[in-house]
């Protein structure tokens, strides 16, 4: 119930918060309905749907196997609580699913843990919380950095990821650590940077968990991936998106391109890169970092990092 003493509620409609004339939001939000009563709908979806088999499914890119749930609770349109005790209800009515419960639920409990994090460090966005990252040599890479947010690495995972960022406002979780790791590792860019862009662009962008996951996977924040754990982005689609679709969803140029070759087309055959209209250096690009050059010197980095750091 509304509390008495608050201000007058407002219909979300009555914010005009969306554009008309022209409306250039295109697929921005992939539909998503705003509001409380659009996560009610999602979360109902959710339980009915992707749930029964979120442990396994959760980091593949081509199906829709998460829960679609973090905007609406960046936004405050429904609590975690609420969600938490909506999936402990379904692992009670279905035990076969508990285990998935028990996951989603952890999933959850990062959002927490992200905002006490940022309640003890107010400069989580700013600042590696482990300061031996502060000496970290990071490169100036103008055109890199362009050819990232621009979904034009020669990557094809990548560039499907921040492709489908621009267009929706939204990426697959997935595909975001990839794309985050290309940027810091490969190519040696602060991560402020990329959060900065992941603010900016992202439906859900989150204060505590935004920077949370990009010094996650810089290795400067808390419990930290190590930084030289790097991910190899043609593995990484061998995993999780092993038909192309994703990649040929959001990198429609090569869309004809047949798997393997789709997750990295600078290795495809001639005769297949013609027969998918793909020329290399012109339809789409060559990769713009060699993978095992990038990684030897992302390693080498941090190894000077950390005999420059002092003894304690």
């Amino acid at each position: 119930p509304w509390p008495p003493e608050a201000p007058a509620r407002v219909a979300v409609g009555a914010l005009r918060l969306t554009p008309t004339k022209p409306d250039w939001s295109g697929e921005l939000a992939l539909g998503e309905r705003p509001g409380e009563a659009g996560a009610r709908v999602a979360l109902s979806g959710f339980l009915d749907g992707a749930l029964g088999g979120y442990a396994e499914d959760r980091d593949q890119t081509s199906r829709e196997t998460t829960s679609r749930l973090s905007s609406h609770l960046r936004f405050g349109e429904i609590s975690a609580r609420r969600i938490a005790a909506a999936a402990a209800g379904a692992a009670e009515a279905r035990p076969q699913i508990r285990r998935h419960v028990e996951k989603f639920l952890a999933e959850l409990g990062w959002r927490d843990f992200a905002a006490a994090l940022l309640f003890a460090r107010p400069d989580l966005a700013t600042r590696p919380l482990r300061p031996e990252f502060e000496r970290f040599a990071f490169r100036r890479d103008e055109s890199g950095f362009r050819a990232w947010s621009r979904g034009e690495t020669g990557y094809p995972i990548v560039d499907a990821g921040m492709r489908q960022l621009w267009r929706t406002g939204y990426m697959h979780n997935r595909v975001r650590m990839i794309a985050a790791s290309f940027l810091v590792k490969h190519l040696l860019i602060d991560w402020r940077r990329g959060e900065e862009w992941f603010w900016d662009t992202l439906c859900d962008a989150d204060p505590a968990s935004n920077p949370m996951g990009w010094q996650w996977v810089a290795g400067s924040g808390a419990d930290a991936a190590p930084y030289f754990r790097i991910f190899n982005p043609v593995l990484q689609a061998e995993k999780f998106d092993p038909d192309g679709s994703y990649v040929r969803r959001w990198v429609p140029e090569l869309g004809q391109l047949e798997a393997p070759h789709v997750r990295a087309p600078w290795q495809a055959p001639a005769g297949g890169l013609a027969r998918a209209g793909v020329v290399l250096g012109k339809t789409y690009p060559h990769p713009i970092v060699d993978h095992a050059a990038a990684r030897a010197r992302a390693l080498a980095a941090f190894a000077e990092t950390r005999s420059a750091a002092p003894a304690s």
